[in-house]
């Protein structure tokens, strides 16, 4: 357990040193909602969506790319580097093991996602009178397997990827499609309905959140197809993951 604690505070430490990770996690969706939120349209109701207002119906957009960032890119890529480089291998003959980093890694995502997803909701309520998510039990159900969903298949990467080039190789393209069918690029009320309903089963699963937060019970099906995704990319990962 020390060692574990020792490896999270060195991890915890080069993940803060590296200014881009926690620049683009967290500060980058709070200064979305900020301009957006700024602007007086943007906090009025509109029958398009669904009597909600723009920066309401986009704010599940937003969490999106810390979701994305994390599981997707930053966390697949720190451990086929680690990899590459022989951290892993050198680490299993030491009292701290391989599974430890892992989990820290695991830990600094979750840690991550959870203070954007706070900040987000706090500053939202606020400074733009965003109601609190309706559905807390939902959204929390929501986030917690969409987060798994796209942590699963970040894992995924780390194990299919031996470089870290072959890691950016697979998660920039899962990384672009995330944030696309999240709405990120474009909101989703601009998309034609069938990206729309593609999105609602894509991971991290948006309409859920989007459901939760604004009042509606999320859907099992979309809960359900975000467990799925997270069992089987985890189970697959498990089994394709070598230390060195």
């Amino acid at each position: 357990m020390r060692a574990f604690g020792q490896i999270l505070k060195i991890e915890t430490k080069l993940y803060l040193r590296d200014f881009a990770a926690p620049l683009v996690t967290v500060a980058l969706p709070l200064a979305l909602l900020l301009v957006f939120g700024l602007i007086p349209a943007g906090r009025q109701p509109e029958a398009q969506f669904g009597d909600l207002s723009f920066i309401q119906y986009f704010a599940p957009s937003l969490l999106v790319i810390t979701l994305a960032m994390t599981g997707v890119n930053i966390l697949p890529t720190v451990l086929a580097t680690y990899r590459e480089r022989g951290v892993l291998r050198r680490l299993a003959t030491t009292p701290a093991s391989p599974g430890a980093l892992l989990a820290a890694q695991l830990v600094i995502s979750l840690v991550t996602i959870l203070i954007s997803a706070l900040l987000l909701v706090v500053v939202g309520r606020l400074a733009f009178d965003v109601p609190l998510p309706r559905r807390p039990l939902g959204f929390t159900l929501a986030l917690v397997l969409g987060t798994a969903s796209l942590l699963a298949l970040g894992l995924l990467v780390a194990a299919a990827a031996r470089t870290a080039k072959a890691a950016q190789a697979l998660a920039v393209p899962l990384f672009l499609v995330v944030m696309f069918f999240g709405g990120v690029y474009v909101p989703r009320f601009l998309l034609p309905d069938v990206l729309v309903r593609m999105g609602d089963y894509t991971p991290p699963g948006v309409q859920a959140l989007l459901d939760a937060w604004t009042g509606t019970s999320p859907r099992p099906l979309h809960l359900a197809i975000m467990a799925a995704v997270a069992l089987l990319a985890g189970t697959a990962a498990a089994k394709m993951f070598r230390w060195e």
